[in-house]
Parts: structure tokens; sequence; C-alpha cells
């Protein structure tokens, strides 16, 4: 991966050799719908006729931004949240430079919106998934190892999932990202990977306080991870913020309100 990438380098104190690191970043999308309504939950605001105009050429430029902004942080491994369907998630993938293969669940959300998760075939090779009241976990082989991705949004079954994933199998690694509520990860052999950019003051979601670490990442402890937020001039409005794609009912054309968080891990042995 080329510095150039990166958000702020300097902020990555540990240099992981790269033939073994794994590149890892969690993208909450922001609610990425469709223009076509749908008869399971109400989507009308994102129609052409719905109270905030959303029609195909502002679907088209939305999906082209996203995949913009996942070639350039060029992780092999890229977790999606807020997208509204396999369709939107087919038109992201389709845009991106970067040959991904991915997969999507419904989650049965009461605003439609799912996980995916986008990866190079020859890095990431699934073996399991599973969802459920939002989360999904992929269970997958990287790197010769066995890994267990969950992905959540405030789901309050994270806890339950990390006992039992640990009592399975305990060699496996764990990584958990999204939004998660209230998780004891002390209980846990888990590290807050995001932590060290929090405690410098940095996020990726903008509120009245200043920048909040909306999203995290929590690795095993037997990796060591470097991870940050990726802020890029570009995503960010004339006040310093996430350029959001709507200001209340205005369309602003930006690419959301949350920036990615991303991580580079490595097994403590490859040192």
């Amino acid at each position: 991966m080329r510095t150039a990438l990166l958000v702020i380098t300097l902020f990555l104190t540990v240099q992981l050799p790269a033939q073994r690191r794994v590149g890892f970043a969690y993208y909450d999308v922001d609610g990425l719908y469709d223009t076509l309504p749908s008869p399971f939950y109400d989507d009308s605001d994102y129609t052409p006729q719905g109270r905030l105009h959303w029609d195909n050429e502002r679907y088209e430029l939305r999906t082209a931004k996203v995949a913009a902004v996942i070639d350039s942080m060029s992780m092999p491994v890229v977790a999606l949240f807020g997208v509204e369907n396999e369709q939107v998630v087919r038109d992201i993938v389709s845009k991106c430079r970067g040959d991904y293969c991915y997969i999507h669940r419904t989650l049965n959300r009461l605003d439609g919106l799912d996980f995916a998760l986008l990866y190079y075939g020859d890095v990431l090779f699934p073996q399991r998934v599973s969802t459920g009241y939002d989360y999904m976990l992929v269970e997958a082989a990287i790197a010769g190892r066995d890994y267990a991705i969950l992905l959540t949004h405030r789901s309050r079954f994270t806890g339950e999932i990390i006992a039992e994933l640990q009592h399975e199998q305990p060699d496996r690694f764990i990584i958990v990202a999204g939004d998660v509520y209230r998780l004891d990860y002390r209980r846990f052999p888990l590290a807050e990977a995001t932590a060290r950019a929090e405690r410098a003051g940095r996020g990726n979601a903008m509120f009245r306080r200043g920048w909040t670490m909306a999203d995290r990442i929590f690795v095993d402890k037997r990796l060591d991870a470097d991870c940050d937020v990726y802020a890029r001039r570009w995503l960010l409005d004339g006040k310093g913020a996430p350029a959001a794609v709507y200001n209340r009912n205005s369309y602003t054309g930006g690419y959301g309100r949350r920036l990615p968080i991303f991580c580079y891990m490595c097994e403590k042995t490859c040192f």
C-alpha cells in the first residue's frame, strides 16, 4: 500500500511486514438507497417523487463516490454498513477499480439497511456467513489462519456472539467492527484498536461536542494493530466536517456523515 493513500501516516508508529499484514476498513456509507420503493419498509423519501427527490442521477453519483473512497483506501477487505440491498452493493463494486468479490445479507431492519463485505478473492476465503439482529458474521480464512469478522450496528447480542465464537474455536482470530453498543470488551481477549486515535482527539463523525469515534474496531489481542480514521480533504466540507449528502432536505452531494476507519493487523509472532 502506498503511504499517500493513508490518512495521516505519522500516527502509525509500528511498521508491519507487508507480506503478512492484513488491511481492513469499515465504512458506514450513511444510508445508500436505490430509487425504487420497497414493499417491506418505508423508503419513500429516497424515490424520485419523495421528500429528498432521490433520482437515478444522484444515485449513480453516490455509488460512484463510495467506490472512489474504497479505491482510495486500497484495502483488501472492506466492510460496509448502510447499503439497502444487493443491487446497491453490485453497483458499488462495478464502479470500483479493485477486483472485489462481495458478501451481502439482508438484515430485515426497519430502515432496510444492510451489511456487505468486499474482499479480494486471493486474500480472504469465506467459510460461513450468518446474520441476526443488527449484525453479520463472516467466518473466513486469511493468510492461512481462521478469522471471524463480526460486523455490528448497535446489536445487543455482540457480547454473546463473541463468547460463543471463543468457545467454539479458541484459536480463531476475532475482529469486531461497527457502531458497537455497550460492549464490555475487557471480558474478552480483545483490544480496542481505534482507542489510540480517539485519545488523540480524532473521530469519524462530527457532533456539537466535536469529533466522535462513532464506529470502532476491536481486534484479537494476539494481533498487533495500527488503526486510524481515513480522512481526506475531499471527504470534508468547508467547515472541516464530513461532507453530508443532504443538509436537512437540501441536496449537497457529499460523501456521507461518517468517515471510514481502517486497520492494519499482523500476528505478533510475525516480527
